[in-house]
């Protein structure tokens, strides 16, 4: 099992960067395949960014291509999320999980672990 705390979420103006963390309660690298996931209210929970168990591939959404970056710290076991240029669409609650199966299934959302969410507010 792995636990996942995510933070770094806040509000920030159209045009800008956060970077988002999610600190894990072990090591994740080639273990679990990791991913950051995001949702808001009415709509379902849809797949950002992801990361191969091996960190050796990356995945992403359209709408974040150009934008978002996925990366992992071993040293730290931290999964970052850095957002560039950031959209008043990209306003969401933000969630770490982490899957034990390739990226392909939990880019499908069928994560065995999730975080608590952290906010991100984009104002325009």
């Amino acid at each position: 099992q792995v636990r996942l705390v995510e933070s770094g979420g806040g509000l920030v103006q159209a045009g800008g960067s956060l970077r988002l963390s999610c600190a894990t309660s072990r090591r994740t690298s080639g273990i679990y395949t990791m991913g950051w996931f995001r949702q808001t209210p009415g709509k379902e929970r849809e797949f950002v960014a992801g990361l191969t168990r091996s960190g050796g591939s990356t995945a992403y959404a359209d709408s974040v291509l150009g934008r978002f970056t996925i990366s992992r710290d071993n040293a730290k076991n931290t999964v970052y999320l850095q957002m560039n240029s950031l959209k008043p669409e990209d306003t969401a609650v933000y969630y770490c999980a982490a899957d034990p199966r390739p990226l392909m299934v939990l880019r499908s959302g069928q994560a065995s672990y999730w975080g608590q969410g952290t906010q991100v507010t984009v104002s325009s």
